[in-house]
């Protein structure tokens, strides 16, 4: 059973790693910030793989992991939080590099989207992505309504970034 369970975990984590090394690149300013981060998301989503219920998409639960784990460790910098080394953890997950040579033409955008707040970066990123509204909503806990609210004000302010 727990074999069946890590095998699952697996193959659904490395189909949608890109997700976590996504949002580590919008939270993280250094490699080596962006290789803790990813450790722990991948810890995370372990850890709480096993109350993954199947009522969303694995990508859209997976995204709400990760993002709530990036927001909480920079949004309380000076708060420790407990992280676990990943060569205590039994399986291992086969990584493989991150190609950003299409994401490179976007460095102004993603100059820009470091300075929003986390829960605007969270929005764009999922909006980056294609997300329908009642995704990102699901994703982030608000309603689709405050969604695009929220939405159309981080439109503005990226704006405002972007025009010289």
């Amino acid at each position: 059973m727990q074999k069946d369970l890590e095998a699952k975990f697996l193959s659904d984590f490395e189909k949608n790693q890109n997700i976590a090394h996504k949002i580590c690149r919008i939270y993280t300013t250094n490699q080596d910030a962006h290789n803790d981060l990813f450790q722990e998301i991948t810890i995370q989503v372990w850890k709480n793989y096993s109350k993954f219920r199947g009522d969303s998409k694995f990508s859209t639960w997976m995204y709400r992991v990760a993002l709530n784990t990036a927001i909480s460790l920079y949004r309380k910098s000076t708060r420790t939080i407990k992280t676990q080394d990943i060569n205590d953890v039994v399986y291992k997950i086969k990584s493989t590099d991150y190609d950003d040579t299409e994401e490179r033409q976007l460095a102004a955008l993603y100059k820009a989207i470091h300075k929003l707040n986390d829960i605007d970066k969270a929005l764009i990123l999922l909006y980056l992505e294609n997300k329908p509204y009642k995704e990102i909503s699901e994703t982030l806990g608000i309603s689709s309504v405050n969604a695009r609210v929220k939405m159309t004000r981080a439109k503005e302010k990226l704006k405002k970034f972007l025009t010289p």
